[in-house]
């Protein structure tokens, strides 16, 4: 399970997708068979979930990682490169960033 706490420690990665609501389950079923089958399995994946838009226009995947460095090496591999080329195919865009937790309440 996500853990949002103030930490130097983990990595934290949230990735938004700009799909359409026709696209938008085709778009979360790949997401959700890449981290079931291939992202959880990785060496530092910690936690992931998934967050759709009530208009289905948006995704969100919040997950989070031991390092940045088991997050790059998982996004620069080949199942993944391939995995995000599906994925890309389906999106208007998708981008994701690194984060570090500024603060909790």
């Amino acid at each position: 399970m996500p853990k949002i706490e103030l930490s130097t420690e983990v990595q934290t990665v949230i990735t938004t997708f700009e799909v359409t609501p026709g696209t938008c389950q085709d778009v979360l079923e790949l997401l959700q068979d890449a981290i079931s089958d291939f992202v959880s399995k990785q060496p530092g994946f910690i936690a992931a979930g998934l967050h759709v838009n009530d208009a289905q226009c948006r995704i969100a995947n919040y997950s989070q990682w031991a390092r940045r460095e088991d997050f790059l090496a998982m996004l620069r591999s080949a199942e993944m490169r391939e995995r995000s080329r599906k994925i890309n195919e389906m999106c208007k865009s998708f981008e994701p960033v690194l984060y570090d937790v500024a603060a909790v309440y």
